[in-house]
Formats: structure tokens, sequence, C-alpha cells
């Protein structure tokens, strides 16, 4: 299952997971990331938060975290 990215587009914050895009679109990058984490949450994937530019802000791993992989 795709990452939830969550991204600025066309004047509001939206979260995507592949070619999906999660529920709707938001007014702020706050509420918007709130979504994505419930929604990252839900699929047990990497939950990517990106600043309005478009640079990586913050990475949050619901599920199958490779640092705790037994190696």
């Amino acid at each position: 299952m795709a990452e939830v990215h969550t991204v600025y587009k066309d004047g509001s914050w939206i979260n995507e997971a592949g070619s999906e895009t999660i529920g709707g679109k938001h007014d702020t990058k706050e509420q918007a990331a709130a979504a994505g984490r419930d929604a990252a949450r839900d699929r047990k994937v990497e939950h990517v938060i990106h600043n309005q530019d478009g640079t990586i802000g913050e990475k949050n791993s619901y599920g199958n975290d490779p640092r705790n992989i037994p190696g």
C-alpha cells in the first residue's frame, strides 16, 4: 500500500496515496497533516509531510517500520 503524502497543491493542502487523493482539500497544513496521520495509521504506512515548497518536513511510520525489524 502506498505511503500517505501531505502536500500543497493548487492553493490547498491535500493528502495523496499513490495517485489517489484522500479526504479532500484542507485550508491549513495542520488540518491536512492530522487527516493524513489518521489515514496512514489506518493503512499502517508511512506518512510524509511536505513543506509548501515541496521539500519533506517530517516523516512518521505507522507500520512496518524498517527500524523495528530484527537484524
